[in-house]
């Protein structure tokens, strides 16, 4: 198995010990404003050091045949970031993972000194309950939610917000998320960015 990228994943991982990280996961097929308008939004809300966008191999919720490569998915996504704190990674690659359970289990592991914070719209909150093992990935990793047009109502609704109500932080304390233990979530309501990577395919159509 190839070893991760070192600028993401240092082969000592006492290079990210302390640090803050929001991970933000999928398939950026492709990248776009919303990717980043979420990311630079946590890292002022929630205090992190830096952002790793995890480029999926392949989502297992969709479908592979309008799944652009790899290597095409990871340059739209270095476009995009174009704020020098956020990481793109293919790391889930390198790692073998193609669930968000595995990979969340595999970060704890490698860089246990570290603290993350699962990134997540609320549309795919609205989802989440049809991820494998999602209750297993809420006790793993903090959670921050941002507001997606159409899908604030979820962030009450869903099977996962019903679930974890109880662990909901206020977004005023936000900052205080990445220290928290798991689980524990937030919904941050300040991003309004309605793009999308599908609607961004069918108008390239």
């Amino acid at each position: 198995m190839d070893k991760p990228d070192p600028d993401i994943l240092p082969s000592s991982p006492t290079g990210w010990a302390g640090q803050k990280i929001g991970l933000l996961g999928g398939s950026f097929n492709p990248a776009h404003s919303a990717h980043l308008e979420i990311s630079q939004m946590a890292l002022d809300r929630l205090g992190l050091d830096a952002v790793w966008w995890l480029v999926s191999p392949q989502n297992p919720l969709k479908s592979a045949d309008e799944m652009a490569p790899l290597n095409h998915r990871m340059d739209s996504a270095r476009a995009a970031a174009s704020d020098k704190r956020i990481h793109v990674s293919d790391l889930e690659h390198h790692l073998g993972t193609n669930y968000t359970a595995d990979t969340v289990q595999q970060l704890a592991r490698l860089c246990p000194d570290s603290h993350f914070v699962w990134l997540m719209g609320a549309d795919n909150l609205a989802q989440f309950c049809q991820w494998r093992d999602w209750q297993t990935i809420a006790r793993t990793v903090v959670f921050a939610i941002f507001n997606r047009p159409g899908y604030s109502e979820a962030v009450e609704t869903s099977e996962a917000a019903r679930h974890f109500q109880d662990t909901q932080i206020p977004a005023r304390n936000a900052r205080n998320l990445a220290t928290m233990t798991p689980p524990a979530w937030t919904f941050i309501r300040e991003t309004e960015n309605p793009l999308s990577s599908t609607e961004m395919r069918r108008k390239s159509v």
